[in-house]
Parts: structure tokens; sequence; C-alpha cells
């Protein structure tokens, strides 16, 4: 066996802010050229054993290390990050922390520019790589201006004329559109195996990265590994559901609709199940589910919508209703126009032409916000205070809501978002993951009449999704508050919403019902949209789509109540 690129002995890591170790007695190799997951919830110390990897412990974030972590046969606390960028390189969870230039084009030629490389040299090498990851029409945009997924993709080609041995991506796919997480999966493994970069690839989404080959998943929890297995072989135990890691949908299918797994290998693709192998018992139901009772109400109300950028149309919408008690999810690809549409709504931009009329007639932001919340896609850019609670109660004391209602309202959020325990703790302490949950905290906590979540779920792990998406349905149900979602997650939206629309270039080219418009395969491919897996076991057992997408949805919500 080959000598390990990357060694921890017994390693274990406090930050100064904090009194308990965040990774305990970590023991594990890595060895060249392998492609390893590492799995876990949400402060199981994944991005922490990753910024060990990658030098920004201890020359970032200082704390007290005990044990040894060697990369490439060379302590860890002796690399500068220059120095040890040359042989690991990193697309971090939080792309903002990661742009350095003026444009797209600047960033991507960053490294370039380090080497003091021609600019004839380097122009087609920058051009390249964007081609690589769909970013080349964009070279002269400015990296903050666009959107998660876009900016996910410049942080990726940044990285990959480098010459670099360990690849390190810390959630690549959490701001990503389906068919976009495909390509990037593919990118990587590419890198993997015909550049023979070691990757290392830290992302809740299991499912998806398991579109290609890994070698080996690195299980964590409490600061701790768990395990270390082979994707068949984590997939065949209950630990993922047992450590609230969301199970591949093809695989919970199996061990709660079909009798249980059947096989121990070809676990990890659709394509290796022995699907003769499996029998579904059950009888679904063929009548068509009631729709939830549909309030008449008018909530918002856009007519002749044109918004561009640099006098140039992008979102052209001739007329949409939103009715109070929808629950809507606004799908599409990246840069389709989602985000754009939802400050539309917010009235954070306004309308070049056209009107949008709003439950109350609010005009100013303030005032609109009294109706809309709007949860954004990037927390950075929602967090204003330095205190945890203190952020979930601003809104309520500008409102001069009594200080007891507070400490009740803000204390019951804090604890549906998992962030309870962390009230007192500064912001700049949190994860990238727990300020996406203190975001949320901070609009729900409002109670709006209409609910904006942008990309709400990504990067977090399933049972903080679980509870807090259960908790925005309740609101829904009891309250009738209307809720959007922009999603790329598509089960989200079988399960939580009725209604899809679809976006592509500023414009609404769906407005269907939400099964009607995922199991519509022309639309799936023009929207860059992906039918979750378990359209694929229904279309394998021979069962009626509609009902038996319904039924297992039922069931996984049972088994997680």
């Amino acid at each position: 066996m080959s000598t390990p690129i990357i060694t921890f002995k017994d390693f274990s890591f406090r930050y100064q802010s904090q009194q308990k170790p965040t990774l305990e007695n970590i023991t594990l190799d890595i060895f060249p050229g392998e492609k390893i997951l590492i799995l876990g919830a949400s402060g199981s110390g994944k991005s922490t054993l990753g910024n060990c990897i990658n030098g920004l412990i201890p020359n970032q974030y200082k704390g007290e290390i005990s044990g040894t972590c060697q990369i490439k046969g060379k302590n860890l606390q002796t690399y500068s990050i220059f120095e040890l960028s040359k042989t690991v390189g990193s697309v971090l969870q939080d792309s903002d922390a990661q742009f350095v230039g003026l444009s797209v084009g600047e960033d991507i030629a960053f490294a370039l520019e380090n080497q003091n490389m021609p600019r004839p040299q380097m122009k087609p090498l920058v051009l390249q790589s964007a081609e690589r990851v769909g970013v080349a029409h964009q070279l002269t945009t400015l990296p903050y201006s666009l959107s998660g997924g876009q900016k996910q993709r410049v942080s990726v080609a940044g990285i990959l004329h480098e010459d670099i041995e360990v690849l390190l991506l810390d959630e690549p796919l959490a701001a990503l559109d389906p068919h976009m997480g495909q390509v990037m999966i593919e990118l990587i493994d590419g890198l993997n195996a015909h550049e023979q970069q070691t990757v290392i690839i830290i992302e809740h989404r299991f499912e998806e990265v398991l579109h290609r080959h890994i070698d080996r998943v690195i299980l964590m929890d409490k600061g701790q590994i768990v395990t270390v297995m082979s994707p068949d072989e984590l997939l065949a135990s209950n630990l993922l559901v047992e450590y609230g890691i969301r199970e591949p949908l093809y695989i919970s299918a199996i061990k709660r609709m079909l009798g249980g797994l059947q096989q121990t290998t070809g676990l990890a693709s659709l394509q290796t199940i022995d699907w003769q192998a499996y029998h579904y018992g059950g009888q679904p139901d063929l009548r068509t589910e009631q729709v939830r009772q549909q309030e008449q109400a008018p909530i918002i109300e856009l007519k002749g919508i044109v918004f561009g950028y640099e006098d140039k149309p992008f979102i052209q919408i001739d007329e949409l209703t939103i009715h109070q008690g929808e629950r809507i999810a606004i799908l599409g690809e990246n840069g389709s126009g989602k985000t754009t549409l939802a400050k539309l709504l917010t009235g954070v931009i306004r309308p070049q032409q056209g009107e949008i009329v709003r439950q109350g007639n609010p005009t100013t932001i303030q005032e609109i916000a009294q109706t809309i919340g709007y949860v954004m896609q990037n927390p950075n850019q929602m967090l204003v205070t330095a205190n945890v609670f203190d952020e979930v109660a601003l809104a309520l004391r500008l409102r001069n809501v009594p200080e007891a209602e507070i400490q009740e309202r803000v204390a019951k959020v804090l604890k549906i978002t998992g962030l309870y325990t962390m009230r007192n703790w500064p912001i700049s302490a949190l994860s990238y993951g727990q300020k996406k949950r203190l975001s949320v905290a901070v609009v729900l906590v409002l109670e709006p009449a209409c609910l904006i979540l942008d990309e709400p779920t990504a990067g977090q792990d399933y049972a903080h999704y679980r509870e807090m998406m259960n908790f925005v349905d309740r609101l829904n149900r009891e309250h009738h508050i209307t809720i959007i979602f922009i999603t790329h997650d598509m089960h989200l939206a079988l399960e939580y919403t009725d209604r899809g629309l679809v976006m592509e270039r500023g414009g609404i080219i769906a407005d269907r019902a939400i099964f009607d418009v995922l199991d519509d395969d022309v639309l799936i491919e023009r929207a860059s949209l992906k039918k979750t897996s378990i359209f694929e076991v229904a279309r394998q057992l021979n069962q009626p789509i509609d009902a038996f997408v319904k039924a297992f949805i039922e069931q996984e919500s049972e088994t997680y109540e």
C-alpha cells in the first residue's frame, strides 16, 4: 500500500472561543488518488476537519491542538497557508469568502497570475476553465452579483488550473441546480480519475455525490469519526438515519416499502440495483388526492412586469397571481431569474415596467416586510448584530414588542432551528450552515403573511431539514401563511408544495401542479431539473408513478415525525 498523503493520529482541536474540543481523537489515513466523502450532521466537525487539511487551522482559526496531523509527511503546524495551498486546493462552503477578483475572469485567473504567467498564455486557460463549469459568458461580471450556484462554479473554475495534489470541496453542491450538480460531480470525478488528484468532498447530499464512484465515506458525529466504510457498506446499515443523514430516496423506499435490502453490493447506484428481487406489496391509493383548500384572496399580483440589469430586459412576466395559503416552488436552473423574482416580490428592487399589487398595498420596503418575509440565499447579507439571540430579537424590538413576548418567541424559533444552545454565541463563531439557519429564524420569528425562502435547506443535515420544513409547513396549515420556496431540491418541492413555477431566462415557462411539473420529461430537460429517484423506483416496479410517489412521501413523513 502506498504512503498516506494525509495522516491524522489521535488528533484533537479546540477553538479558542470554545470550552470543548470540536475534533476529538481523530485517527485517519487518506491515500494518494482516493476519492473520499466526509459525511455528518451539522456541528459534527466536518468543516473543521477540512480546515485542518487546507491549513486554515491553525493559521487563520486559532486554537489548541493535540496529537498529530501530517500532510505529505510534514506536520500541519509547520505549514503556512501559502505553502500548503501548493498541495491542497480548496473550494469553500462560503463562496463570497473565496473571491479575490473584481470580475469572474480575474478571479479564475488569480492562480495563474501568481505564477507570473504571460497574459496571452493565461487568457485561453481562463476561458477553458470557465467553459468547463458553464460561466464562460460571465467573465466580465462582478462575482458578488452572481447567483449562489454561479458563485460555486466560479470557485471551482479558479482552482482547475492549479497544480495541486489534493482537492478539498466543502458543500460543492449546496447552491447548484440538479443538472449542474451532476456536471460538477462528473467534473470532480474527472479530476480524480484523469489527473490523479486526491479528492475530499464534504457534503450533505449523499445521493447526488453517488452519481459517480466514491472510494470511502467518513461518517462523523460530535467531533469524532463514527466509521469509515465503503458506500455499499454504509447504505446497507442504518447508520445514516441514526446520525441524521438523508438516505438516498431509492434506498429508503427499498428498506421501508419493499421489504428491506436483498443485496449487499451494488447499492450505490440505481443502475446496479437488482429490481427483480423486490416486490411492492402495498396497494397505492389511485384516487386523485384532494388539493389543499386554496384561499381565493390574492396576496400578490404581478401585471406586465419587466426588469433588467444595465438596461437589458431580464425578468418579463405578463401575469402572475399568488393566493393566501398557497405552497409554491419556484424552480429553474442557476441564473434563470428565481432570486431576482423574489427581490421584486419583496420590494428590494422595483420593476421598470408593470405593477406589483400586494395585500394591504404597502409601499416602502419596511411596510412590505410586514407582509412578505424573505430569507436570502446568502445568510451573510442578512445578519447585522453580534449575538445570535439579539439577531433574532432585533426586528421584534424595532416593532416595540413586549420583552417577555420577545423572549418567548425567540426561544421557540431558536429551538425549532436547532440554535437554542448557541443563543449567546457571537455570530462570527457560527458555521455557514448555522448562519443559514439563523437567517431563517430571523424571518420566521415575525410570522409574516407570506414567506419566501431562497434555498432554505442548502447545506443542512436531514434532521434540521425536516425540523425546519415541518415548522414552516405548520405555519402554512395553521395560520394560512403563503409559503414560497426557491429550491433545487426536487423532493422538497414534491413533499412541501402544491404548485410549481418554472423559470427560464427571466420568464415563467410553466405554472402547474408540482407533480405535473416534475413528471414532464421535456420540461425537466429544458429547465435543468431532475426527477427524484422515487420516480425510477416506481417505473422499475411497474407501479402508478403518481400514487407510488405520494405513498412514499406519506410513509417517509410518518417515519421521521
